[in-house]
């Protein structure tokens, strides 16, 4: 960047050059690097600053920081792109024209990715010329929208990772993952736990909070999980080379700031105490003045908020204003960065999540220890966190893994080697965006018509009470014992929302591509308010939401105290191997036998569908729960489920892949499961009742047939027609249960008729 700056000024006449950058370091270290050549750059301070500069002759050099105007913290983002787009349009002077040739450079352009900065500046400086550095384009072999050659023309010149090893510009990788297994240690008193503590709670409120709790990531935060990782990293630091003489020094990746600063909690009980969290966290009195977990246990942003005033030197259970904590934060963050560069031995371990994983050099940093999901340009830019050079001692850069990356690993790392920069043709790219905004349109169009049908039956004057009394019930509030069919269509109305939601996001910003005219676009912004707030304002009154997070100190007790874990285990043995070296095997190897390219993405793949498969499978148990109790699983036992699922990962993907396949059969099909005899296969409801009441055939089908003889349409919530269908159910479990008191069979009947009322097929 710096020399082509200076040969552009040197030898092109009346020549400018523009540098977009979107952090204050690298507006620090652009600013640094160019007084170095004895080149003067002007800075500009705010969006107006920009546009003085460039409506004037005075500076040939200048950069902009886009950060300024957005968020203050952590990744930029298409928000802070549109809040600076926006400032930079309202501060255009009368006259205004951009003077002489302008070159702008816009650095990691990878993060403008939604090519709304780019189009914006185009048309404030429609004769630029715009040029993009990043060291890691955005690639979509498929020819999805929004890549990086398709934003700014192509590539002009490659320097790719496999060729700055060569050069010995920068290190190889070695890699190493460990497992830390997982196990739970009481199942009894999980359920018992859960129970107590949703008491009284809507299923789809009880449903929302397994789903937010009953995941990899929650089993994975455990306090004992971590504590095994922390130990690992200490114990790393008294044996490996670099960690232990002070040469050298490490990143964590933590999954979230709550877990960063669980980790730093933990590493100070351990006595390591040369370490920091550096994060995108703020605080927000206002936010915690609210946020009430229960009169013993801190919520999950008190405990943040704690960490963070331990870390600062302050007493925590003291209030401190927020500019001033958060001006000590940055101060803090500041100093203990240049600590870490140059004081290795000082400061040895920063605790991340998504802040200095990209463009921050630091030649000590030696090891990277990832514990959070990474995938494609954003998991190379954090590898190559540790392949600076730093003296003869440091030979190589580590990744220590326990998320088990390594397919996304390879594929991030083979992206930017080889001929991974081709395969780009334009015209089929300006196609496919061309059919993904007809199709996004004809979907947001097609919500909004079902939403509006869904809808149509309200009552005049279709205010708030007329939607209450439509989703819940005559009284505008929900009556559990008659709320089957207002649920089903409470559900079908989230959904649907929720998708419009998403599809209105993706259109949005191309509403004007679309055709769209402005009372239009007015229109669509109105109704889509109007439908997210009518879902809030439903899900509050009928008790289907709940405000989850004050069950998280409840849940945390839960997963810390039920959830326990061994020493990290190795998997596989790596330690001759280079990434570079194991790739070019890997891929000689895949030559010799025949695998084609799709085939070596097809299993690259295999863990992101393993996780979505996962995923499918935890929401559809949740949901389907009520319909076949014993079919289904507790909340233990799906957290066992989990946990005994990803110890079959580790061992192989295509063995959990096929597990998994056929576990979704059997959650959705109920009735192609085998271990149910031919005749119950026939219908959901009969494996429901074969299920529950004691695996008798012939039990199953006469109940079966009693509900089908004495059901009529519309009997739920009707006492007439459900005492028909419970007289039915009565007269079959007299004569199976004959030998039962009168009470013991009522209560059979009733537990029977729980179940029957659940089945679509009555």
């Amino acid at each position: 960047m710096v020399w082509l700056t200076k040969w552009i000024l040197e030898n092109i006449t009346g020549a400018r050059v523009l540098i977009i950058t979107d952090r204050e370091e690298l507006d620090d270290q652009i600013e640094k690097i160019f007084t170095g050549v004895d080149l003067q750059i002007a800075r500009s301070k705010s969006s107006d600053d920009l546009l003085n500069l460039l409506n004037n002759y005075d500076s040939r050099l200048m950069c902009s920081l886009i950060h300024k105007f957005g968020r203050r913290t952590g990744e930029v983002s298409d928000l802070d792109y549109e809040k600076y787009v926006e400032e930079l349009k309202k501060t255009i002077p009368v006259g205004f024209s951009v003077k002489d040739k302008v070159f702008v450079f816009v650095d990691e352009c990878h993060r403008t990715n939604s090519g709304k900065l780019h189009l914006a500046m185009k048309s404030i400086m429609p004769d630029s010329v715009f040029i993009g550095f990043t060291g890691t384009p955005l690639l979509k072999v498929d020819k999805e929208q929004k890549t990086t050659a398709t934003l700014f023309g192509g590539f002009i010149h490659t320097y790719k990772f496999d060729q700055a090893v060569r050069d010995g510009v920068v290190l190889d990788l070695r890699y190493e993952a460990r497992n830390v297994p997982k196990e739970v240690s009481s199942k009894d008193k999980i359920d018992a736990w859960f129970e107590a503590k949703t008491k009284g709670l809507m299923p789809k409120a009880t449903a929302a909070l397994k789903e937010k709790w009953a995941t990899l990531q929650q089993l994975y935060s455990s306090k004992d999980r971590l504590e095994k990782i922390a130990l690992d990293i200490i114990f790393d630091f008294e044996t490996k080379q670099r960690l232990c003489d002070g040469r050298g020094n490490a990143l964590l990746v933590a999954g979230s700031i709550a877990e960063a600063c669980r980790y730093y909690e933990i590493f100070q009980e351990k006595n390591f105490k040369n370490c920091a969290i550096v994060s995108s966290y703020k605080p927000n009195r206002g936010e915690l003045r609210t946020d009430f977990s229960s009169i013993t246990e801190d919520s999950e942003n008190w405990k943040k908020q704690k960490a963070y005033l331990k870390m600062l030197g302050y007493d925590p259970d003291v209030s401190v204003e927020d500019d001033d904590f958060y001006k000590k934060i940055e101060a803090f963050e500041k100093r203990v960065k240049d600590m870490f560069v140059d004081e290795p031995a000082n400061m040895q371990l920063l605790i991340v999540v998504d802040k200095l994983l990209t463009g921050f050099d630091a030649p000590p940093c030696t090891y990277l220890y990832i514990d959070k999901p990474m995938h494609d340009h954003g998991l190379f830019q954090a590898i190559c966190r540790v392949n600076r050079l730093d003296g003869d001692d440091k030979e190589f850069g580590y990744v220590v893994d326990y998320k088990e990356l390594f397919g996304d690993l390879k594929d991030a790392v083979n992206s930017y080697t080889g001929n991974a920069l081709s395969g780009f043709d334009e015209e089929d790219i300006s196609g496919l965006l061309k059919n993904k905004l007809e199709e996004g349109k004809k979907r947001f169009e097609f919500l909004l018509q079902e939403l509006e049908t869904l809808t149509d039956d309200v009552e005049y004057p279709r205010d708030q009470l007329a939607f209450k009394h439509f989703f819940c019930g005559e009284s505008g509030t929900v009556d559990p014992d008659n709320d089957h069919d207002f649920a089903k269509l409470r559900s079908k109305m989230y959904k649907l929302v929720s998708s419009l939601a998403r599809a209105y996001a993706d259109l949005k910003p191309a509403f004007d591509d679309v055709g769209y005219s402005k009372e239009e676009q007015e229109k669509y912004n109105r109704l889509v308010k109007e439908y997210v707030d009518l879902k809030d304002e439903i899900g509050l009154s009928s008790g289907d939401f709940i405000d989850l997070k004050q069950y998280d100190s409840a849940m945390r007790h839960l997963i810390d105290n039920y959830i326990s874990a061994s020493d990290s285990e190795k998997l596989g043995d790596m330690e001759n191997f280079t990434l570079l070296a194991y790739i070019q095997k890997k891929q000689e190897e895949d030559l010799k036998n025949g695998n084609s390219e799709s085939d070596k993405k097809h299993k690259s793949a295999q863990p992101n569908v393993a996780e979505t498969i996962e995923n499918n499978i935890r929401r559809k148990i949740i949901e389907k729960t009520p319909v076949n109790p014993k079919y289904y699983q507790k909340m233990s036992e799906l957290f066992q489920t989990l946990i005994d699922e990803r110890k079959e990962e580790v061992a192989s993907y295509k063995e959990m892949l096929e597990k998994y396949a056929g576990l979704v059969i059997q959650v959705e099909n109920p009735e192609e499961n085998n271990s149910h005899p031919e005749a119950i296969r026939t219908s959901q409801a009969l494996c429901a009742l074969y299920d529950n009441f004691g695996e008798d055939e012939e039990y199953a089908l006469a109940l079966h047939k009693a509900v089908l003889d004495t059901k009529q349409d519309h009997f739920r919530g009707d006492l007439i027609k459900e005492r028909q269908i419970k007289g039915g159910i009565y007269r079959v479990v007299q004569k199976y249960m004959n030998k039962a008191e009168r009470d013991e069979q009522m209560a059979t009947v009733e537990k029977i008729y729980e179940i029957v009322k659940e089945q679509a097929e009555y």
